[in-house]
């Protein structure tokens, strides 16, 4: 997909391998043998072109490096039947306000169109267009092999010149885990594509379709479709309107300076999908589905992962970072809409010893749970040494949980190093308040010349309860910061303690309270 923009060229919206534009190469066309009956209405490879579409999506749409703008982006796609279903890309017109279409090249003659159906993960997309009698493209039969003739085609970089690159299969079917897509099907072909070449088809020497092109690296020169198969086993399904692992956002997995997985940023959103019914707007950052981290490797494998276990229509709890308002929401998919949480560095004035202080807060994330899989919560990479061992509180509860620190030794046996406590129990409910945790859990602070700044009432969208902060603890004049809450359903009461001796130990705190889960 190519992008004019008011502000930026919409290439910056996707952190994509291979930020330079592909070469381009020369070639002959030919049939390449014997070609195979082509189906009524079918083209054969000369009348590819007639078959081929460019697409113009105009919306608004939210980058993380350039912020929100209205932009005007242009992909490619080809039509599948002789009533107006077209195949392209997710990316290319999900989140869209219009569609503009040309077919073959001919700027004079705008088709309008709709999306029928979408797979942000399989990283597809039907449009219908208005009309009929079109000609299409019909699928290649039999095996895909290495080394296989292919052609690709379609209008790169904008140009509205239909366009057609050589080559081979370099790999017949591979998975592929990208920054917005997961596969299982994958063909890797040297046929170059270049940015506008997204949604375009790749075909065999008889002008039968092999793949959907979609990606393309020029560090590594490996340019990428995806396959037949995977395209066969959903294009009914898209053609019916039913969208297809999918949530409805046009996203893609952020990393930050060091290729540290945030998230999955979210360009653009599709109207009245369940993310758009979820309350996530474009420019949120998903940093959490179902208890899973998302984006750790840069791509969207764990948020597709959650969709392909738990089905698109299923009630995933999801968890939001807003940069725009600095602010972090939860909430649940096909359920409870997202909301607002605690921020704790907004409330917390920064430790005084922030400049003498390890920084080992900084960095990535990672998931961390107790040893019986019932808590989970993000910290920090350093924050490697874990304990997940249940324990016993003064009123016989049993409570499931998880410590985690870069010094675990130090932050159970003082203030030497920061980390966090996460634990919750199921019989506490029965006999103990989420004040009682608090007066449990601080009983002993002011020995060691802990302050409390005041209790105050704490809400998410899956907990009820209190927050405290204490300063100037121990000789680090740590800052320690609990939540005591209740489940709103009720099942079990929850402690979240963090310990912080920095400012980016308050962001961490953030991240901590904000990502926590309880199976119980």
């Amino acid at each position: 997909m190519t992008t004019t923009a008011r502000r930026a060229s919409a290439s910056a919206l996707a952190l994509i391998a291979g930020a330079t534009l592909l070469s381009a190469c020369s070639f002959s066309i030919g049939t390449g043998g014997d070609a195979e009956a082509a189906p009524d209405g079918a083209v054969e490879f000369d009348d590819l072109q007639s078959a081929t579409i460019q697409l113009e999506a105009l919306g608004t749409f939210v980058s993380p490096q350039e912020g929100g703008y209205e932009a005007a982006g242009r992909g490619s796609g080809f039509l599948i039947s002789s009533d107006g279903y077209a195949l392209t890309n997710n990316h290319v017109v999900t989140g869209a306000g219009t569609l503009k279409v040309w077919r073959g090249g001919d700027q004079s003659d705008t088709l309008g169109a709709r999306v029928v159906g979408s797979s942000e993960c399989l990283d597809l997309a039907v449009v219908k267009l208005e009309g009929d009698d079109f000609p299409f493209v019909a699928f290649h039969e039999g095996e895909i092999d290495t080394a296989d003739e292919i052609y690709a085609a379609g209008y790169p970089l904008g140009d509205p010149t239909f366009t057609m690159t050589k080559g081979i299969v370099s790999k017949a079917d591979t998975a592929g885990d990208t920054p917005w897509a997961s596969l299982d099907h994958v063909i890797e072909h040297d046929a170059k594509i270049r940015s506008g070449n997204s949604g375009g088809p790749l075909v065999d020497p008889d002008g039968r379709l092999v793949g959907v092109n979609y990606a393309g690296n020029d560090k590594y020169d490996t340019n990428m479709a995806i396959h037949r198969d995977e395209v066969q086993n959903v294009v009914e399904d898209l053609k019916d309107g039913k969208n297809v692992l999918s949530l409805g956002i046009n996203g893609e997995a952020l990393t930050d300076d060091s290729d540290t997985g945030l998230g999955v940023w979210v360009n653009s959103v599709a109207s009245g999908s369940a993310a758009d019914k979820a309350g996530i707007e474009a420019g949120d950052l998903l940093t959490s589905m179902e208890g899973v981290t998302l984006g750790t490797d840069g791509t969207m494998a764990d948020y597709c992962s959650v969709l392909r276990t738990h089905g698109q229509d299923a009630t995933l709890s999801v968890e939001v970072y807003r940069p725009s308002t600095d602010s972090y929401l939860r909430g649940q998919i096909n359920g409870d809409a997202i909301e607002e949480t605690t921020t704790v560095s907004s409330r917390v004035s920064t430790p005084q010893n922030d400049s003498s202080v390890s920084r080992t807060s900084t960095g990535g994330f990672t998931t961390v749970e107790d040893n019986d899989g019932v808590v989970s919560v993000d910290v920090p990479a350093a924050w490697n040494q874990v304990d997940g061992n249940k324990f016993v509180d003064d009123r016989n509860n049993y409570f499931y949980g998880v410590e985690a620190s870069s010094n675990l030794e130090q932050y159970q046996g003082g203030w030497g190093a920061v980390g966090t406590s996460v634990m919750a129990s199921d019989t506490a409910v029965s006999n103990s308040s989420p004040e009682d945790l608090l007066n449990w859990a601080t009983k002993s602070l002011p020995e060691s010349g802990c302050v409390s700044t005041g209790r105050e009432d704490y809400s998410d969208a899956l907990h009820t309860g209190r927050f405290e902060v204490w300063t100037g603890c121990g000789e680090t004049a740590a800052t320690y910061i609990l939540v005591a809450a209740k489940a709103d359903s009720g099942r079990y009461l929850t402690l979240v303690a963090v310990q912080a001796n920095s400012e980016a130990d308050l962001d961490a705190a953030d991240r901590v309270m904000n990502s926590f889960t309880v199976a119980l």
